[in-house]
């Protein structure tokens, strides 16, 4: 009886002694993509994203510590409480070691604390707010696709210095609507511009009539959309059929988060001149041209900068989860954030220890028909934007977590 003792006891230990590294190899990687898969993002983001996820896996060579690279995905129908559902369940149940994507900054911040409190990994790859890292920030997630800080710095000023000094607001009612409207804001009047107004509407409204009529009444010479999906491609729809874009009118509408998707929803001879900003543009280089080929053979369409973005981070993440050699959290974080950022997406870009993945992006004019060569031929290159021009300084962002001087 006593050496069954000692032998489980011995067995016991030996068990206990398996190194935290090992025990997690042995159960493989699985990611979650988080995404809307049927509501008014699903073309941006969507089965796109799922699709760019499995690029990613495909190219890093599908398997890490011996086994395959697993990728599910869930449709959080645009409701905040049904994604953190989704994701407390991947992570009891399901063992997802990150989850990606999230096209919802009201779900990306909820899911902030719940990632954290499960020791988990967050890829932003869809939300948008620059409160992800900044008071919101979290030392399990990263945010790589451009945010609203980003989109209202580089707008703001280019309208201003070319002579729309008077914006009024047409705002989503979300998280990402509020930061977008507040840092463009911002940036107008630091660029010598006013703000005369603004209205808010509900997520994937179907009449802007109201809302187009209250920004002409304004006096304003730019209207600008902080809206994104459907949303800015209808309230484009309308403002032509009120006459909004005759010449004659002398008011500009901006669409600071717009995407090929959008435009090309919109038409380009509504959205014709609109300036926007963007991560990624399929044909800007070779590079990203490739990537696009090889997205367009599987979706039929051109990648949108948020499939792009997942592809990336999805593929940084792998990368340091091997650099790593575990699934440790606090390990593969000091991995992604030590590992310089090169690819179809970024080049030459580093992950900051906020978690904001800083790299240049794109300013971006749509294409008037008679400029365009085709269906997906949406935006010239006004410029391409040094990352550290773009984004919030680290000091200003408030983390909670990082100390500055």
């Amino acid at each position: 009886m006593r050496a069954v003792l000692a032998l489980s006891l011995a067995l016991g230990l030996a068990a206990t002694a398996i190194p935290v590294s090992a025990q997690q190899a042995s159960e493989g990687v699985k990611l979650g993509v988080l995404t809307d898969m049927s509501g008014p993002a699903a073309t941006n983001t969507g089965p796109g994203s799922v699709t760019a996820a499995k690029l990613a896996v495909e190219d890093f060579g599908g398997t890490l510590f011996g086994r395959p690279i697993e990728v599910i995905s869930a449709d959080f129908l645009l409701k905040v409480d049904a994604g953190v559902s989704i994701a407390r369940n991947w992570f009891d149940r399901e063992n997802v070691d990150a989850i990606v994507d999230v096209p919802s900054s009201p779900l990306a911040l909820a899911l902030q604390g719940l990632v954290r409190e499960k020791n988990r990994i967050f890829l932003i790859s869809g939300g948008t707010s620059a409160d992800l890292t900044g008071v919101a920030c979290s030392p399990n997630s990263v945010h790589w696709h451009v945010d609203s800080y980003g989109i209202g710095n580089l707008v703001g000023s280019e309208v201003v210095k070319r002579g729309g000094d008077k914006w009024f607001f047409i705002t989503t009612d979300t998280a990402f609507g509020h930061s977008l409207e507040r840092d463009a804001s911002e940036a107008v009047k630091r660029a010598g511009g006013t703000v005369l107004g603004g209205v808010r509407f509900p997520l994937n409204m179907p009449d802007f009539s109201s809302a187009l009529l209250t920004a002409q009444s304004s006096g304003a010479n730019v209207i600008a959309l902080a809206s994104t999906s459907s949303d800015t491609s209808n309230a484009l729809k309308q403002a032509e059929e009120f006459g909004m874009m005759a010449p004659e009118k002398r008011v500009s509408f901006v669409a600071p988060l717009g995407n090929i998707h959008d435009f090309r929803a919109a038409g380009l001879d509504r959205a014709k001149g609109l300036i926007t900003v963007d991560g990624f543009y399929w044909d800007k280089d070779e590079p990203s041209r490739k990537f696009a080929e090889r997205f367009f053979k599987q979706m039929k369409s051109m990648p949108s900068a948020v499939h792009a973005a997942t592809y990336s981070v999805v593929l940084h993440y792998l990368k340091a989860v091997k650099q790593a050699g575990s699934k440790d959290t606090a390990a593969v974080m000091k991995a992604m954030k030590s590992m310089p950022v090169d690819d179809a997406f970024a080049h030459n870009g580093i992950v900051r220890e906020d978690g904001r993945m800083i790299s240049d992006r794109l300013l971006l004019q749509v294409k008037s028909p008679a400029e365009s060569k085709g269906e997906w031929d949406i935006y010239k290159v006004i410029r391409e934007v040094p990352g550290k021009d773009v984004f919030r300084p680290l000091a200003d962002g408030k983390c909670p977590f990082i100390k500055t001087q």
